[in-house]
């Protein structure tokens, strides 16, 4: 069963689906810190690894001792399971309420509201 995912676990994903096939060390060379922070240690971003595998998220191929990880779930498949999971749980399975919150917040243009429309319209 798939879950939403920490902000930990979502920069760790957004890494594999840029490389779409990586080893620890490859996350840890490409690590951005948002913060300004050091980069997290190399077993922290494999047990980051292993539960996103158990989460069913990422699979590895074996080499020998050596795993050599990659996205089970596509970052376009894993926006969808969001955006719906988020219409389900926080706006009672309303798609309106949700565009009505992301307009109370400013969160949406005009321009975009006008896109929006014309792709129901289509």
């Amino acid at each position: 069963m798939k879950k939403i995912l920490t902000p930990l676990e979502l920069q760790v994903m957004n890494l594999m689906w840029q490389k779409e096939k990586v080893f620890i060390k490859d996350l840890l060379e490409d690590w951005q810190d948002e913060e300004g922070g050091k980069k997290p240690a190399y077993n922290t971003i494999s047990t980051i690894v292993r539960i996103l595998e158990s989460k069913e998220f990422v699979g590895h191929t074996a080499y020998g001792r050596t795993y050599e990880y990659f996205p089970r779930m596509s970052k376009e498949e894993y926006q969808r399971f969001f955006i719906q999971n988020a219409i389900e749980k926080v706006f009672s399975g309303s798609v309106s309420n949700l565009v009505s919150a992301l307009v109370d917040e400013e969160k949406v243009s005009k321009n975009e509201l006008d896109e929006l429309k014309n792709m129901l319209e289509d």
